[in-house]
């Protein structure tokens, strides 16, 4: 039975969450703030944490930083603005995802989920051959099979899009898949990196085969299957 440790400062956020998620199967423990979520941390070594990012003592964004230190556990961050930029910082402190309030109990679910099962496969180096959903990708011979058919890509479309494939399902900011385009040259690449992205958009989609979707004021993320 997976483990997950909920944190939040409003009591009927926490008592909705620990609800739903023992009616799925999984163990919960809850803390009202960041001091007493990493003490828990700690304590109870979750496999998953859920945090709020506005909250008293230690916000969300320092418990990330604060458990990043020490471990890989997924983190989910829960922000009640979309546009808000902690959750930003956070996802570039180390978190793995957000869900914005308020929110839909089925896709949390679904997230929580997603990122046990991806905590649960062994870690190895990163993929440089990958098959997954309607995507075959090569690095070694730099070929891309999109829906069966080759794609041509330039270095940086086939490293934007190894990128994504490598986080699939996951939310990357702006900074990190610029970090993974252009290296130590990624400041003040914002621009260049939404070109690249409509650029690789207009490769491997079509009108009804949509992976790539916008977070606004976050970044991107890819699903593999349309």
């Amino acid at each position: 039975m997976s483990r997950i440790l909920i944190v939040d400062d409003e009591p009927q956020i926490l008592r909705m969450l620990r609800t739903s998620l023992m009616s799925s199967g999984y163990d919960v423990v809850t803390a009202s703030n960041g001091m007493e979520g990493f003490d828990a941390f700690e304590k109870h070594h979750p496999d998953l944490i859920i945090t709020d990012m506005s909250m008293p003592v230690m916000d969300g964004l320092g418990l990330t930083e604060e458990v990043r230190r020490l471990s890989k556990v997924p983190i989910i961050v829960l922000s009640v603005r979309a546009t808000e930029p902690v959750k930003v910082n956070a996802l570039d402190a180390g978190a793995d995802d957000y869900v914005t309030k308020p929110f839909n109990i089925p896709e949390l679910l679904a997230r929580v989920r997603a990122q046990l099962r991806r905590a649960s496969e062994t870690t190895t180096p990163p993929q440089t051959h990958i098959s997954l959903g309607d995507f075959d990708v090569d690095q070694a011979t730099h070929t891309a099979v999109i829906r069966g058919e080759n794609v041509h890509l330039t270095p940086k479309e086939f490293d934007l899009l190894m990128t994504f494939l490598q986080h699939p399902d996951q939310v990357m900011t702006h900074k990190m898949l610029a970090r993974a385009v252009w290296g130590s040259s990624s400041e003040g690449q914002s621009e260049n990196l939404r070109v690249l992205i409509g650029q690789l958009r207009k490769k491997i989609e079509t009108p009804t085969a949509r992976y790539i979707q916008s977070e606004p004021w976050v970044g991107y993320r890819l699903s593999p299957t349309a």
